[in-house]
């Protein structure tokens, strides 16, 4: 089968390899589509714990099973699935356990032809959405539905702001919130990406990169009662200022630096919750597809490249110049 191969930093390879053989309980999936996430890149450029050359990337596939090994249920061939790529979460449901892994690295992932996964990892495709469009929820989605519902216990009527809007977990948590019943409020460093947000549904938005954009964003809202963030950096100290008394603070990431120095009293006295997140669980996964297929809600697809052209799509990511989700085609 053709796959693309990260070889070195920097170094991916459209080549042939060997097909994945199955073992008990495993599925061989044929890719329809895959998508990008930030992950990915980090990975490509070195950047990544755990990094190991050749390996073939890739969290989010969509396809069509091709075959079972033995003790997996035969029903599975032929169906058109969806891939859950948060394997071995654990006995938990508040955090991952030790053998906890996401598809794509360690072991070999979605930008080839065929992909290895285990059965209980993978659902139906929703029927409503095409091979593009599904292809973009597993990763970023589930990371979105998480921190919005599980951790940021967000309902219908609550003031949400979603920090740095334009990725992939951003533009989900955006059509979550809106879906729910949310108020939901943005930031981007990009007009552009605010105007396509409030399209969406996003009552307004600002750009971060303003000096005073957090007195502007409490002049907007008045005030959050769940806010999602991705990046970290020096903006996440001025969170706590834009919060109602019992908000939630749920952040992923870290691209824009480290965790600032916070006015802890501001934190204690408004009771304020501050929660990290990663991923989700199989009952997140469900949940999120559950909702998905309740709202028909059709994922953000800024971008379709050919699986051989990943590189040309991993230019495009690193620029961030994307308003949802970077898609692979096979």
């Amino acid at each position: 089968m053709k796959a693309i191969v990260l070889e070195a930093a920097d170094k991916l390879t459209w080549k042939e390899v060997d097909k994945p053989t199955v073992g008990p309980g495993e599925v061989l999936v044929k890719i329809k589509a895959a998508a990008l996430n930030r992950r990915d890149y980090w990975i490509i450029i070195g950047k990544y714990a755990g990094i190991k050359y050749p390996t073939i990337l890739g969290s989010d596939g969509v396809g069509i099973v091709a075959e079972v090994g033995r003790d997996a249920d035969q029903h599975w061939i032929g169906k058109e699935v969806i891939i859950n790529p948060s394997n071995y979460w654990g006995e938990s449901d508040d955090f991952q356990g030790k053998d906890f892994k996401i598809l794509g690295l360690p072991e070999d992932g979605t930008f080839a032809e065929y992909v290895k996964t285990r059965v209980e990892y993978l659902y139906n495709k929703p029927a409503y959405l095409s091979w593009e469009q599904a292809a973009a929820v597993p990763l970023a989605g589930l990371t979105a539905y998480r921190a919005l519902f599980t951790k940021g216990r967000a309902k219908k009527g609550d003031m949400v702001l979603i920090v740095g809007v334009g990725g992939g977990a951003g533009s989900f948590a955006l059509q979550w919130a809106v879906a729910a019943g949310c108020k939901v409020y943005v930031t981007s460093s990009r007009a552009e990406k605010i105007e396509k947000a409030q399209k969406l549904g996003a009552i307004a938005g600002v750009n971060y990169k303003m000096q005073n954009w957090a007195n502007e964003l409490k002049e907007l809202a008045g005030g959050f009662d769940v806010i999602i963030d991705s990046a970290l950096g020096e903006g996440f100290a001025q969170l706590p200022d834009i919060c109602n008394p019992g908000a939630r603070i749920v952040f992923f990431g870290g691209t824009a630096g480290d965790m600032p120095a916070i006015n802890g009293r501001k934190i204690f006295w408004k009771q304020l919750q501050i929660l990290g997140t990663t991923m989700g669980t199989s009952t997140d996964f469900e949940h999120m597809l559950s909702f998905m297929n309740q709202h028909q809600i059709i994922p953000v697809v800024d971008e379709v490249f050919p699986l051989a052209g990943a590189d040309k799509a991993v230019k495009k990511m690193e620029h961030s110049s994307q308003f949802g989700k970077i898609v692979l085609q096979a």
